[in-house]
């Protein structure tokens, strides 16, 4: 089973269940995949639709920010809930040891020394660990690693 089937077969059970949060994330993700479907003209991958996933969650994650630094407890709680259930659909997450070993071979690889060398190092360690680290996790690691 596919994560579009997926997604589908949760958000019938969500329906049955009366779960209405999860219903309209579900709902707000697929109609998400159909668009790029027809902007595409055909079928999207697992790791297009991760992708997809990984944009909305980033898009929760900063939301959630902005709401807390307005005030705004009722909002945080609800966009809290949709990353809850989007990240559910995410492939598991590298854990941080796993993550620095992956950014010391591409330090290697690329032969890196200075934060000159940094986007080297990036362009080799995104493709690796797609849809299962946060960049901007990725990016701070590396600048650490680097000296930066």
């Amino acid at each position: 089973m596919g994560v579009k089937e997926k997604i589908m077969a949760d958000m019938k059970e969500a329906m049955k269940a009366k779960d209405m949060a999860k219903v309209s994330t579900l709902r707000l993700l697929l109609s998400e995949i159909k668009n790029k479907e027809i902007d595409k003209k055909g079928e999207l991958s697992d790791e297009e639709i991760y992708a997809l996933i990984q944009k909305a969650v980033k898009q929760r994650k900063e939301s959630i920010e902005q709401y807390k630094s307005a005030g705004r407890e009722d909002l945080v709680q609800k966009e809290e809930a949709e990353l809850k259930i989007l990240e559910a659909y995410l492939p598991e997450q590298l854990s941080e040891e796993e993550l620095e070993k992956i950014i010391d071979e591409a330090i290697k690889e690329a032969e890196a020394a200075t934060m000159k060398d940094m986007g080297k190092v990036m362009r080799l360690v995104m493709p690796r660990v797609k849809g299962r680290a946060d960049g901007k996790v990725v990016n701070e690691m590396v600048k650490r690693k680097l000296g930066g």
